[in-house]
């Protein structure tokens, strides 16, 4: 898998998420760091070979006080992937739990490892 990359878009500040990838033996796991992010402004995109995954955060602005110096806030969370032609693209599943989103991307039933009984002859 190799990442990809995308321009700003809608004048928020562009986050690219802390991420972890795994590989078990039944497939791929992708770990996103996705602070404030819910499920209504997360997009996972799948085109081809490429999935994009995009969240935004809204923060209301405190009524009545001066933000003297901001770290986190509103914020557009973007990563893309190429995928690897032994993942099942009809199989990928996604959590999004206490600000983690979690894909799994299983391996094709044909690229995943086996044993081979052996025969006496």
């Amino acid at each position: 898998m190799s990442e990809s990359t995308k321009t700003e878009e809608k004048g928020l500040p562009r986050i690219k998420p802390a991420t972890d990838i795994v590989e078990t033996d039944d497939g791929f796991y992708i770990y996103m760091d996705m602070p404030g992010v819910s499920k209504e402004t997360l997009i996972i995109d799948l085109n081809e070979d490429e999935i994009k995954v995009s969240g935004r955060t809204s923060y209301p602005s405190p009524e009545g006080e001066k933000l003297i110096h901001v770290e986190f806030g509103n914020g557009e969370f973007y990563r893309g992937f190429t995928l690897s032609h032994i993942v099942d693209k009809s199989q990928i599943k996604g959590t999004l739990k206490n600000g983690v989103l979690e894909l799994h991307l299983p391996k094709a039933e044909k690229a995943q490892p086996r044993k081979i009984d052996i025969q006496m002859g």
